[in-house]
């Protein structure tokens, strides 16, 4: 019997047991399940793995451009950079016992927390510092019971791996300020437009009350709650003995000033540039939340000269039917972008956000510095070589009319050296430059200066030269650091460094041409160490650089005091305007400043016709930035290559001057430059027997009724002109191509 029994309540105890086994195994998997399961790792903390931290576009000197983020914006700042009284009056007001709890604090945080959630049927906070940084990086801002208990277990997990003050960090660069701003960083930016490292120390109570309540303790919502709240962080300060009595009474009696709410993006053509040159190296995701430092080469005080003088100029001739602008300015033997002004206002509607610089426009006379280059490095002609600005039609087999360019003046000028001819900005001597270079070659040729939209020689013909193809201004600008470069195209660079959230650099531009500061005086280039393909030879980019910035050469067209005159300055400088009136520019440089400015509409409208001259629009606002920009630079512009000789040349047929055995001249001449076994062999001035009319003109082939007579004449490539002729209403030279 009493086996039995012993035997039952054995039964019994091993089902209790087991029973008990049971329910704590259920138990251990329902808190597994409850509270471990997929529960984050505090370790992600460390190097903010789990933080976003948003990319910083930076100007050269590291002013702030613009953040990329997601929803959060943040910026990483070390806790040694801060004052001591930014994390003083955070620990004042959030977690007094910081220093000497282990993650949660028991009596101050937890027991409130239960007792608020039983009596109140509301479950509050009661976190500390390690609590909210949880909160906030690893947990979901849900208020329920899983919540909480899954918070004080990572609390005492984060204890033990990282210090008080690598977790005071992590909270200061974790935790909302208000919108968009996370981390003490960007909410100094915010509030004050100023670093965190330079806050005051009611700037600092002021920040350090709002994460409890961001939205109710703003200064913009309501100022009169943020100042109380701010104090109220001042009081706490004073009674833990973090600032004494006489600090803590001056400092709530100052007002609370914030910066004005804005949200303005500064240079924010270039800043969506550099976003598209970003989005081609890096996902758009890690740009929002890996925390890169983006140095560029943006100068934001020459950023913000441009954008100023182009509002004020535009402004001038709106009465023109001038609708929109764009500036872009470069160091030439660099690449670098210094500013870029894609339209006169960004946030204008419909098209101010549209960037001029990189789109498409016709750029009429600004291109011929080009086509001039290819024909002197070809060695077919000379600054003073003749062309004969007449009537000129153009003809070629398969077109069905002929192309019959004119001048902008309406006029024609006879025999015009190749340096006039440029300076002036005639068109028919271009036009007889593109049809001796041909239309193939100088778009080969463009392409090694840069441009890129040149395709089909088969879709141009010789309208190409005043502005017939589309060009981007920012390729515009490439191919002329040519000239600047002696020679060498530098291409455009936008971006000097990139840094990671660590700090450490993984991109950097080498360039021992950069200058950190571009507005202190600068040398020349180094020539020697500019990298880049050269296209032209540096005599060649003497040359054209010294007819565009002789005065002289240009002044029949402009005056002898245009625009296009920088004071005290040599600067090489072009104009250009299409025929439509629908493009106007001009571009000038320096061996260290290029300026480009485009004026015109987006909708394409034409101009008004006084903007013909080419130094109506574009010209002032070039001439203001340009002026801007060499402030205190040294003049030593341009630099002769040895290669190239001075000759005294005739005014009238740009043929070597010669001494005569008297000590005479044999004309009456001028100085020009040559590269060396170039300068002029033959005269190009002839007495000869020609057809000439019944009008005493030169007679075209085939013409009726002529008569030979001996005339003194001058050829151009493609025809002659006749001094001792009658040149009222000439006829029409045809050339055949």
């Amino acid at each position: 019997m009493i086996k039995e029994i012993s035997k039952v309540v054995y039964f019994i105890n091993t089902k209790k047991k087991f029973i008990i086994i049971s329910l704590f195994f259920i138990v251990i998997i329902f808190l597994y399940f409850f509270i471990f399961y997929q529960l984050p790792s505090p370790r992600k903390l460390k190097n903010y793995q789990s933080i976003p931290v948003s990319t910083q576009i930076l100007d050269r000197n590291g002013k702030l451009l613009y953040n990329l983020y997601s929803n959060q914006k943040r910026s990483i700042i070390k806790i040694n950079n801060l004052p001591k009284y930014v994390l003083q009056a955070t620990i004042a007001i959030e977690d007094k016992n910081f220093y000497y709890h282990q993650g949660i604090s028991l009596v101050g945080g937890i027991f409130r927390a239960i007792k608020d959630t039983l009596f109140r049927q509301q479950l509050q906070g009661g976190s500390t510092i390690t609590q909210q940084l949880i909160k906030s990086a690893l947990l979901s801002p849900e208020r329920t019971l899983k919540r909480k208990i899954r918070e004080i277990v990572l609390a005492l997990w984060t204890e033990r791996i990282f210090n008080k003050d690598e977790i005071l960090e992590l909270y200061l660069n974790q935790i909302p300020y208000g919108g968009a701003a996370y981390g003490i960083e960007e909410a100094a930016l915010k509030y004050f437009d100023k670093h965190a490292k330079n806050l005051t120390l009611e700037e600092a109570a002021f920040l350090a009350g709002l994460p409890q309540a961001p939205t109710l303790y703003s200064a913009y919502n309501n100022p009169d709650l943020a100042l109380k709240r701010r104090n109220e962080v001042l009081k706490a300060m004073y009674q833990q003995k973090y600032i004494d009595k006489n600090t803590y009474e001056l400092t709530i009696k100052k007002p609370l000033t914030v910066k004005p709410f804005s949200e303005k993006i500064k240079a924010p053509h270039f800043v969506f540039y550099i976003k598209s040159l970003l989005e081609e190296k890096y996902q758009i995701k890690d740009l929002e939340t890996n925390g890169l430092k983006v140095y560029t080469t943006l100068d934001l005080d020459i950023q913000e000269e441009a954008e100023k003088i182009l509002r004020e100029e535009i402004s001038k001739v709106k009465n023109l039917n001038v609708g929109n602008g764009a500036i872009l300015v470069t160091r030439p033997p660099t690449g670098e972008i210094l500013a870029m002004v894609g339209s006169v206002d960004y946030f204008a509607t419909p098209s101010g956000s549209f960037n001029v610089t990189t789109a498409l426009r016709q750029p009429g006379s600004a291109i011929k510095p080009l086509n001039y280059a290819v024909g002197i490095e070809r060695k077919l002609v000379t600054p003073a070589t003749i062309f004969l600005d007449v009537p000129t039609c153009f003809t070629s087999a398969g077109q069905s009319k002929n192309y019959c360019p004119v001048n902008y003046d309406g006029q024609f000028h006879g025999p015009v050296q190749l340096r006039f001819a440029l300076g002036n900005s005639y068109n028919i001597p271009a036009v007889k430059m593109l049809a001796l270079n041909g239309v193939e070659n100088f778009i080969a040729s463009s392409s090694a200066f840069g441009i890129t939209t040149f395709k089909n020689p088969k879709n141009y013909g010789l309208s190409l030269t005043l502005g017939g193809g589309e060009v981007k201004m920012i390729e515009l600008a490439q191919a002329f650091s040519a000239f600047a470069n002696r020679g060498k195209v530098k291409n455009i660079n936008a971006i000097l460094k990139i840094k990671d959230k660590f700090n450490k650099k993984i991109f950097e531009l080498n360039d021992q041409n950069i200058k950190k500061d571009v507005k202190k005086s600068l040398n020349l280039p180094n020539y020697f160490a500019i990298k880049g393909k050269k296209t032209i030879s540096a005599e060649t980019a003497f040359l054209i650089s010294h007819i565009l910035l002789d005065n002289n050469a240009r002044s029949n067209a402009f005056g002898s005091n245009s625009y296009l005159v920088i004071p005290n300055h040599a600067v090489s400088v072009k104009t250009g305007t299409t025929d439509d009136k629908k493009d106007n520019w001009t571009i000038g440089y320096t061996p260290n400043f290029l300026v480009a400015v485009w004026v015109g509409n987006n909708n394409n409208s034409p101009m008004h016709p006084l903007l013909t001259s080419g130094v109506t629009g574009a010209a002032p606002i070039w001439n203001r930035v340009m002026t801007y920009v060499l402030k205190n630079q040294p003049d030593l512009w341009p630099i002769k290559p040895e290669n190239v000789i001075g000759k005294q040349v005739c005014w009238d047929s740009g043929d070597l001057m010669i001494k005569k055995e008297d000590g005479s001249e044999s004309c009456q001449s001028r100085f020009e430059y040559f590269i060396k076994g170039t300068e002029p062999k033959e005269s190009n001035i002839k007495k000869q027997l020609v057809p000439v009319t019944k009008e005493e003109k030169i007679a075209p082939p085939n013409w009726p009724d002529i008569e030979m007579k001996e005339k003194t004449i001058i050829k151009d490539m493609f025809g002659i002109y006749c001094f001792d002729c009658n040149h009222d209403q000439e006829i029409t030279q045809v050339i055949k191509l």
